[in-house]
């Protein structure tokens, strides 16, 4: 079985990097944005297994993602991703309180994120 994964980061380097890392996994199939907004607009369709989302984005910060994204699908596994040590919107603190279980911090090893995301893909 393949999952499809939603990838959203507005540095495009950041999710043409992601995409390559994983054609070393057969499971996965990557979908990539580069605005919350449109990763919203996969999530509606209603055809993602897992999301990975940046926090800090230019149009929809990755709290507003997951709260609209868990709104729409509550059983959506999704994890976060940061390259800040400081958090100063309280992005992952807001999103920890409406349910968020993961955060990974750029860089990280590709092996850790897959990991995660077995994980929340067989609970």
């Amino acid at each position: 079985m393949k999952f499809n994964v939603l990838i959203v980061d507005d540095n495009i380097s950041v999710t043409d990097l992601l995409t390559a890392e994983f054609e070393d996994y057969p499971e996965f199939k990557i979908i990539s944005k580069n605005t919350g907004f449109d990763a919203f607009c996969e999530v509606m369709q209603g055809d993602i297994d897992i999301l990975i989302s940046d926090i800090a984005m230019p149009d929809m910060d990755g709290y507003q993602l997951y709260s609209r994204a868990i709104e729409y699908d509550p059983d959506l596994p999704i994890i976060m991703m940061t390259g800040f040590g400081y958090d100063p919107n309280h992005t992952i603190i807001k999103s920890k309180e409406l349910g968020l279980k993961d955060v990974i911090f750029k860089p990280f090893d590709i092996e850790k994120l897959v990991s995660m995301m077995r994980k929340r893909l067989t609970h």
